[in-house]
Order: structure tokens, then sequence, then C-alpha cells
């Protein structure tokens, strides 16, 4: 090479600093932010973004907080009858009697018996004016079957009715019926998703993480299991229950019935992930410091798609939801005196019941909602879940 080209040439200028992976100084503060972020925090921020699963997430801490205290938040116990108040209709909350503030209040009932369809016709009697009591003493209860207490959060006046949501053909209160009935619809749900966790993540990780003939049994079990049709082995599982078991049993049962049957799913996506991730680097490096197969698979490969497995049990427990509701309907589920949403559902079976009075459908109203919200979290969860978005 020319003198010429020599002195033309670039020189190159190489750090002899020692390299720091974790420094910062070329990045602004909110993008350091960012950098330093945890793959939960980058989760959250994305799941902040889905307004309806955000909507829908406080839907459903809302109701489940409401399971802690379904005693106090219904007005009334749950056997209370009023034979003077069959069939009754909703009540409206009034402000306003005769053009000055009353607070919140309601009319009470006028009833006579049409003698011609047999059916009891209400109608509000304005002489009744009967303000609401909060923070109340009412009807007694057992606190979660332990403390006596009486404390409610809103009651009748005195001598009064306080009828929400109508009430049944034996003058129960709809609404309270509803409330208790929350308490065992999702609970159902959670501790069906727990039995299924625990079949489909241990049968799906071993699946996934040994392979071979191990793989191929698993499988060919879940594609067996997967060819029943669902609701029919429901029913037939459900029929097998002893008539004679008491309501705790039975609700258990129904539980572990829900939970057999969800997991070929999970366990199918577990399977999947492993036989993936186990070629990784990480988790052969795991094997070769002499973890065992139990802790590369809790430890190292699950933590990997964790984020995947809590929305895959968002959108599994809606599903459980309504197989509990569609069971205790058709009278296989849930019996009285245990109270769900499936129980109220089946009481209103009769259409000519549902024609004259169709309050008594409004339990299917907070199962729809749950549904809808458990789906659109779930949808919200996946999505932030999905590294590619």
């Amino acid at each position: 090479m020319s003198s010429s080209g020599r002195a033309g040439a670039i020189e190159h200028y190489v750090s002899t600093e020692p390299f720091d992976p974790q420094a910062t100084e070329w990045l602004t503060p909110e993008q350091e932010r960012f950098y330093r972020a945890s793959q939960w925090k980058i989760m959250w921020w994305k799941f902040r973004r889905h307004r309806i699963a955000v909507i829908s997430g406080v839907i459903l801490l809302l109701f489940y907080a409401s399971i802690l205290v379904s005693e106090i938040l219904a007005p009334y116990h749950l056997h209370t009858r009023d034979t003077r108040h069959i069939y009754a209709p909703p009540q409206e909350i009034h402000l306003v009697h005769e053009g000055r503030l009353v607070g919140p209040f309601v009319y009470g009932y006028s009833m006579r018996l049409n003698m011609v369809s047999l059916k009891r016709e209400y109608t509000p009697d304005r002489a009744k004016v009967q303000p609401l009591r909060f923070f109340c003493l009412g009807d007694e209860y057992r606190f979660w079957g332990l403390i006596e207490g009486s404390f409610h959060l809103v009651c009748p006046a005195e001598g009064g009715t306080l009828y929400l949501l109508g009430t049944d053909r034996l003058g129960r209160d709809l609404l309270s019926r509803i409330i208790y009935g929350t308490r065992i619809s999702l609970t159902v749900g959670l501790l069906g998703i727990l039995v299924s966790f625990v079949i489909g993540i241990t049968l799906g990780g071993i699946s996934g993480y040994y392979g071979g003939w191990i793989d191929n049994l698993i499988q060919r079990f879940i594609e067996m299991v997967r060819s029943f049709p669902e609701l029919p082995l429901w029913m037939a599982l459900s029929a097998a229950l002893p008539v004679n078991w008491s309501p705790v049993l039975v609700y258990f049962g129904i539980t572990i019935i829900l939970g057999l049957l969800d997991w070929p799913g999970l366990a199918r996506a577990v399977r999947s992930k492993l036989l993936a991730l186990r070629e990784e680097d990480f988790a052969s490096a795991a094997v070769l410091m002499g973890a065992g197969p139990g802790r590369v698979i809790g430890r190292h490969l699950l933590p990997s798609f964790a984020s995947h497995l809590i929305a895959s049990a968002t959108l599994s427990v809606p599903g459980m939801i309504l197989g509990e509701t569609a069971l205790s309907f058709l009278g296989l589920g849930l019996r009285p005196p245990v109270t769900s949403w499936g129980v109220l559902l089946n009481e209103a079976q009769n259409i000519n019941a549902v024609a004259l009075y169709p309050w008594i459908m409004m339990s299917v109203v907070p199962v729809f909602v749950v549904v809808l919200a458990f789906n659109f979290l779930g949808d919200g969860l996946r999505d932030a879940a999905d590294p590619y978005k």
C-alpha cells in the first residue's frame, strides 16, 4: 500500500476498560427502567394496557371478596322464609317520597290473589314507606359455620321487607340466596383448578421431560380420556355419587370430578413446552450440575412458562363454574340445603313459573358476568404473557 493510502486510513481505537454488562450509562432513565425490569413487571405493564381485562379483574376481585363476608352482605339468612310474600316481585329503591328526601327506602307490598289465574298479584303500597337500615342487626347466622352473629350491611325496616330481586316459591329472598350461592360456585372452580393443575402439570411434566415410551403411554391415555364426551361423562360420574352422602362430601365429590376431567388440555400444553425447553442450555447445565428431574422441572422449566399457566388457569375456571351449574341444574350436582347458582337455576326449571315470575331466573346473571370476566381476564393475561407481542 502506498504511503498516501496509509496516511488516509482511519485509525481504529479499542477501549481497554473491562466490559461491564450491567452498565447503563448509555440509556435514558426511562429506557433503564425497562432494561432492568423483571419478566413479571413487564407482564404487568402489558396487562395494564388491556383495559377490559383490568376491569374484569376488578369485578372478579369483588366477587371473591364477597364470599368472605356473605353472611354480612346478605339482608336475610339463607333459609329465612316469608310465607306472606311468596313469589313477590323485586322492590325498587327510592330516595324521594312526595317531594321530600327520605333517603334509601322501598315501598311495602299490597297483595291480592287473582281467582282467575290463581296468581298472587303484588302492587307497591305508597302508604308503606320502609327506610333501609345500614350496619344493623337482623337475622341470626353462624359466620362460616363457626361464630354466632346477626350483623348485616343492610336490613329491611322494622316490620318491613327488602326483596331487591324478589322471592321464590317458598318466600325466600333471592338476593340473599345468590350471595350465599356465590361462595359455593366460585370455590368449586378454584378447587377444581387445583386438582386439574396437580394432575396436568405432573403428567405433562413427566411426559415432556422423559419422552420416549413414557411420553407415548401418557399421550395415549390423554387421547383416551379426551375421546369421551365431556357432559355425559360428568353426568355419569355425578350420578354415581352415593345419595346418602352429606352435602359437604357431595361438594368435594363434584369438585374432584370437574378437576379429573379438565386436566388433559393442560397436560398437553405442559408437555409441548417442556419438550422445547429441556434442550435449552440452562436445563442442560442444571442436569450437569447434578440436579434431579424433579428439581429441573420444578425449579427451572415450569417457572419459564409460569405466566402461560396462570393464563390457562383463568380460562379454565369458567368452564368448571359452568360445569357445576349445568350438573346442579340437571339435578346431578349439588343438592339442597347446599345453595349454588346451579341449584337456584334448578328451582327455575318450571317454564310456567318462569313465565309468571321471571325474576326467579336472576341467578343466571352472575353466571354470565363471572364467566365473561374470567374470559376477558384470561385473554389479557395471555396477551401479556406472550413474548412476541
